[in-house]
């Protein structure tokens, strides 16, 4: 008996879904690629090329739209005998500095048995490497930066790369830096000098309208589904969905593949709207647990100290009842505890990511204006992601109930 067979009712390509994969065609983002196209001419043109900044939340097309454009430059480059092009990739996450994102680009750059160390050198001394291997390559070279609000305030290399050139740092070689962020604010915080030489040109992609996420979703659809594998109203409802939430094609595409995930596991032939529902509700679970396992140490402390108090009965509280239990875990967890002002700024994060219910009590000149806070989520979902707390001690009434 055949353990595994192939699916003949939902997927027909299921890569067609993934975040990762590159289509043939952009949809609903005409506007940002003709000026994208236009920022990119001097390159073809043979000139020194401009430097782009893109921004954008999440999933709105900033990275498809990059590697879709930047791919047919490369391609259509290649008729010029006069133009030698090379494109280098960079995704930052995890990179807080701009020595980091030298090292990394030295090493992407460089052959793998000759990578460089990520400590240990000055940075000057990593620079002058990196312009030593951008000028071993010469032409033209776009350096593409995606995530580059993850280096936060120490934005040096985002001054130096562009004007390598101009001070004498390279003499065969033309950069061009293409920087991607989903961070709104970022630009605003960059140096002023950086800020001229990084934002020549600047390209905001909004979120996506419900309309153009469900043209997405039935293009994707087209070649990921079989016929027939999707009830009507499917689609328009994970575009709606998504459009209500973040206008991203990438929470679209999330939510029609868990959709078939779904179907599939049920040993369904059709994905429904119940499917989709469904799927939404994972999904969301699923970013509420992230969220909670990416706090900072305090914020899980926080997280215990309320969690703590909910298992007693003894929510909604206050901050006075909730700062007690997290001196107590912090001091057991040896700890230094922040002081309550503090604390409850961590308080308020979880309330901001949808951990927490804060609500606001007024009872006037006696009592004063105060907050009270009660889980927004499931309790067992809070001890699932405790248990995997590193460096914290859970009080005896948590483990007993995890």
């Amino acid at each position: 008996m055949t353990t595994f067979t192939r699916d003949t009712n939902i997927f027909r390509n299921e890569d067609m879904l993934r975040e990762d994969y590159q289509p043939e065609s952009i949809t609903a983002r005409e506007e940002e690629l003709e000026d994208y196209r236009k920022a990119l001419q001097p390159v073809v043109n043979g000139a020194q090329p401009r430097n782009i900044f893109l921004y954008g939340k999440t999933g709105v097309g900033k990275t498809a739209v990059s590697r879709f454009l930047l791919d047919r430059l490369k391609r259509d480059t290649e008729q010029y005998d006069d133009i030698d092009l090379s494109v280098y990739w960079l995704n930052c996450t995890n990179l807080s500095s701009s020595y980091q994102v030298a090292v990394n680009l030295v090493n992407t750059i460089r052959h793998p048995d000759k990578q460089i160390s990520t400590t240990g050198y000055p940075q000057q001394r990593v620079f002058d490497m990196l312009y030593d291997e951008l000028d071993a390559i010469g032409g033209t070279i776009l350096l593409v930066f995606d995530e580059i609000d993850q280096i936060g305030s120490d934005d040096e290399i985002l001054y130096e790369l562009p004007r390598a050139r101009s001070n004498g740092y390279l003499d065969s070689t033309k950069p061009g830096v293409i920087g991607i962020s989903n961070d709104f604010g970022f630009r605003d915080d960059l140096s002023p000098k950086v800020k001229d030489t990084l934002c020549e040109e600047e390209i905001h992609f909004s979120p996506y309208t419900g309309p153009e996420l469900e043209a997405i979703l039935q293009e994707r659809a087209d070649g990921a589904l079989f016929d027939n594998a999707a009830e009507q109203g499917v689609i328009s409802l994970c575009a709606a969905l998504a459009a209500q939430d973040t206008g991203s094609a990438r929470q679209a595409l999330n939510l029609l593949y868990n959709a078939g995930e779904l179907a599939r596991t049920e040993s369904e032939s059709v994905i429904t709207e119940s499917h989709v529902h469904d799927a939404r509700d994972e999904l969301e679970q699923s970013q509420i647990e992230h969220g909670m396992r990416e706090l900072t140490q305090h914020g899980h402390l926080a997280l215990v100290a309320t969690l703590h108090l909910a298992l007693e009965g003894d929510t909604p509280a206050r901050v006075r009842d909730i700062y007690p239990r997290y001196r107590t875990i912090a001091d057991q967890s040896e700890i230094d505890p922040l002081v309550r002002r503090r604390m409850h700024d961590h308080l308020a994060d979880l309330a901001m990511l949808g951990i927490l219910d804060r609500q606001s009590r007024n009872e006037g000149r006696s009592g004063g204006q105060y907050y009270e806070y009660k889980f927004a989520v499931d309790l067992g979902t809070v001890r699932a992601v405790v248990t995997d707390l590193e460096g914290v001690v859970l009080p005896d009434r948590v483990l007993r109930q995890l």
